[in-house]
């Protein structure tokens, strides 16, 4: 799968950070919670839109393969990583 506008950007309301993947098929909108990047990326409450795109940058690769494995699951629809896509299902 290739990124086609990896330029992650952060929502106005700070609640997610928007970013785009693409596949032979197309592309597809996809987002990650603001509760998803403390929950499990190590976000700091409060943190501000700078620390939010570092964060993300830092865990880009799960993000993405989470990302991935959720498009492929459900191609016609929208991306939304929430806390619930990143429990631990052993």
């Amino acid at each position: 799968m290739d990124v086609l506008d990896f330029v992650p950007t952060v929502s106005a309301d700070g609640s997610r950070i928007t970013f785009r993947l693409s596949d032979r098929i197309g592309s597809v909108e996809c987002a990650i919670t603001r509760e998803a990047l403390e929950a499990y990326f190590w976000l700091p409450l409060g943190a501000g839109e700078v620390r939010m795109l570092k964060t993300f940058a830092d865990g880009r690769e799960r993000i993405i393969a989470v990302a991935e494995r959720k498009m492929r699951a459900r191609p016609d629809q929208p991306v939304r990583l929430t806390t619930a896509d990143f429990l631990d299902k052993r």
